[in-house]
């Protein structure tokens, strides 16, 4: 698939969202295991903006100046990686945990959610080009 890639940069930002999305759900997920760990704040991964910016192709833009030129893709998004931060408890109450188990099930069905439509978009994308690449049958 690297060959379909280079000219379909959808079949690539769809893949790096699959697998931010599937270690976003790792991150929720040990927060909901640690709710009753005494000291523990809560982690959150933030990559949308990052992804946004390298869709968008934020920086120079190249020209096409010939016919013969291979066009370059819109975002380097291989590079996004997403960034954890931590969030400790500030209220001082109680053992200083900051999970609210009902926030982070929230959190985890919005990623759950979103995780299923990526997929169902990319799913579209490789049965059109099995349309394609077997003649229209």
């Amino acid at each position: 698939m690297p060959f379909i890639q280079q000219f379909d940069p959808t079949l690539v930002m769809l893949q790096k969202v699959l697998d931010l999305r599937a270690e976003n759900q790792q991150v929720i997920s040990s927060n909901i295991a640690n709710a009753d760990t005494p000291g523990y704040a809560p982690a959150t991964l933030e990559f949308e903006e990052q992804l946004r910016s390298a869709m968008a192709g934020d920086g120079l833009k190249p020209v096409v100046t010939r016919p013969g030129h291979i066009p370059i893709t819109p975002g380097d998004v291989s590079r996004v990686t997403g960034t954890i931060s931590r969030h400790p408890d500030t209220t001082g109450i109680g053992d200083e945990n900051g999970v609210s188990v009902d926030k982070e099930m929230v959190r985890l069905s919005e990623n759950q959610i979103l995780y299923e439509a990526a997929v169902t978009m990319l799913n579209k994308k490789l049965a059109a080009l099995k349309y394609v690449a077997g003649d229209g049958r």
